[in-house]
């Protein structure tokens, strides 16, 4: 019998069918990372969300080690070069959420475009701003796409139904369909009037969103970011929210979150942006549905039958 380790809790529905398939389930959700490596040689398979990053050490002790998989869409807290090198397999369930994080990518741009918190929350003071709140419509708008995964090919078909032209821009060519025209980056910086990130977090899309970037782009622009914090500088997106080059943002995630996504430090930045009426945060949500809390969960569980003919 394999025997499969869970770090983070998931839907019942995962244990219960890895079960029914006859794998042992085995739990483990507040051990130190070098705990789980002492007792790892046990175990057949990995399941986690972002607990603790797993590197070289970690797949080293795990000579046993079949697959691990991640019930999320990034594997960034996963050496996957080296994993793939020891023969390790990695499953991520990325398709599992897409529609959730365009759905809340969609409610926070048309809630700031439209003025809707900012108004909810004057009024809740007992103001009554009609003309300091008129709206901004996002058909006729260009909107720049960046990483057309199932993510951001979920997100451009909700925006070409709302009459925008949706532009994208992936690393892998030819990734273009009927609710998006790849460009180059350049042409994203020309082009777009609202700039969504969409990518993974690799050493293409690091800080990709800069100083450098913002200054490139030809006309203000509104930022969304429900990928990964780091893709996003915060003190250069502060710059570009004073000098009003960037006109507003919406953040699902933020630069200085911890790995596993449940904290986040303070700093001067964030407390400008948590002040900003031009930006709306959210605290790394836009994935975190009850319907895809089951379909990450559905996702793995096909891979991993998948993996082993069952």
């Amino acid at each position: 019998m394999l025997k499969i380790l869970h770090l983070d809790e998931n839907h019942e529905l995962l244990k219960n069918e890895l079960s029914n398939l006859g794998f042992e389930n085995c739990f483990d959700f507040d051990s130190s990372k070098k705990e789980i490596e002492n007792k790892l040689e046990k175990y057949h398979g990995i399941i986690l969300r972002s607990r603790i990053t797993i590197d070289k050490v970690f797949l080293d002790k795990g000579i046993n080690l079949k697959f691990i998989a991640r019930v999320g869409s990034g594997t960034e807290n996963i050496d996957v070069v080296y994993a793939n090198k020891k023969l390790i397999k990695i499953i991520s369930a990325g398709e599992a959420n897409a529609n959730a994080v365009s759905e809340h990518a969609l409610g926070m741009i048309l809630s700031l475009k439209n003025r809707i918190l900012k108004s909810n929350n004057e009024i809740k003071e007992g103001l009554w701003l009609r003309e300091k709140n008129r709206g901004i419509e996002i058909k006729g708008k260009t909107v720049g796409i960046i990483g057309y995964g199932k993510t951001g090919k979920s997100f451009a078909e909700k925006l070409n139904a709302l009459g925008a032209n949706v532009l994208c821009n992936d690393i892998i060519p030819n990734k273009g369909d009927n609710y998006a025209m790849q460009v180059s980056i350049n042409e994203i910086k020309e082009k777009s009037n609202i700039i969504s990130l969409h990518t993974n977090l690799n050493e293409t899309s690091l800080f990709l969103i800069n100083n450098y970037f913002i200054d490139e782009c030809k006309n203000p622009f509104y930022i969304i970011n429900t990928s990964r914090g780091e893709c996003l500088k915060t003190s250069d997106l502060v710059e570009g929210l004073k000098s009003g080059k960037i006109l507003g943002a919406c953040l699902d995630v933020i630069e200085n979150e911890s790995t596993s996504f449940e904290e986040i430090d303070s700093n001067n930045d964030l407390d400008y942006l948590k002040n900003s009426k031009n930006v709306i945060i959210t605290p790394h949500i836009a994935g975190w549905t009850y319907e895809s809390k089951v379909n990450l969960s559905k996702v793995i569980l096909e891979k991993i039958k998948h993996m082993f003919d069952l």
